[in-house]
């Protein structure tokens, strides 16, 4: 428990960001390769979706253009209810800052497990399945998540920054460097980020196949242990702010001037020993 803390807590190192950003790589993968069985559509790829909106405006195939503009606005929404959960726990400084979005990640994946099927046939304003918008309201919701957690150092719905910064480092450490040049002047790898760059990629490739086998062999249910390993991951920090979740619509915390040990934000609990 004590290590689910601090990997979703919201004090943040690099190896928790890490450690949470290798887990939610896989969890992209898997939702956006078996959705694509599923809706024909990578549900995360919101360059796609703004090529498709660009085309098909210029063919007229308006039917496309609105299912376009569907997903957009429901990665955007996701992202932005990310938003508000973030700024809205950190003005009562909760601990569980980033925990609460993952708890909405996973309800709504557990919900799509157990009757995602049905929501094939619901249709919407613009002219997709609701399965389609709930999807990419998931993995906008996780994206925010992850690029809040880690100052916009991570992403985990899309590759194409990864396999780019994932290039450079190899490009320098493949860079040869002659012989007597300074060593403050030699181009080298930084290898903390070639290895969290081939991690990411690697990830998402390994949950990219589990949810493509997962989906066609299993069907929908196989979302269900993806969305139980994030509750897990969310409950410890939700846990130790109970008491305060219960007073959610009291007034957020005063800023603690300078010196006033009143006002401090709750410590951590003590490490394991």
């Amino acid at each position: 428990m004590r290590r689910l803390f601090h990997l979703t807590g919201h004090h943040r190192t690099v190896a928790s960001n890490q450690v949470l950003g290798l887990l939610l790589a896989f969890n992209a993968g898997a939702v956006n390769a078996g959705g694509f069985l599923v809706v024909h559509l990578y549900t995360s790829h919101m360059t796609g979706f703004l090529s498709s909106l660009a085309d098909n405006l210029v063919l007229g195939q308006m039917k496309l253009v609105l299912g376009a503009v569907g997903a957009l606005w429901a990665f955007m929404s996701g992202a932005g209810t990310t938003a508000i959960m973030v700024n809205w726990a950190r003005q009562r400084r909760l601990r569980s800052t980033y925990a609460l979005p993952l708890l909405l990640e996973s309800v709504l994946m557990l919900l799509f497990g157990l009757v995602g099927a049905i929501t094939l046939s619901w249709p919407t304003p613009f002219a997709v399945p609701l399965t389609v918008l709930l999807l990419s309201f998931i993995m906008g919701l996780q994206n925010a998540t992850v690029t809040k957690m880690s100052s916009s150092q991570i992403r985990t719905t899309h590759m194409t920054g990864v396999v780019t910064d994932l290039g450079i480092e190899m490009g320098k450490m493949l860079y040869w460097n002659r012989t007597g040049t300074a060593p403050e002047s030699q181009v080298r790898a930084n290898q903390a980020r070639l290895r969290l760059f081939a991690g990411l990629v690697g990830m998402f490739l390994v949950g990219g196949i589990a949810g493509a086998a997962g989906f066609k062999h299993v069907g929908f249910v196989f979302v269900v242990p993806l969305a139980l390993v994030l509750l897990a991951l969310s409950l410890p920090p939700l846990w130790a702010d109970r008491a305060r979740l219960r007073r959610p619509l009291r007034k957020p915390s005063v800023p603690a001037a300078p010196g006033d040990p009143s006002l401090a934000p709750p410590a951590d609990p003590p490490a394991a020993r």
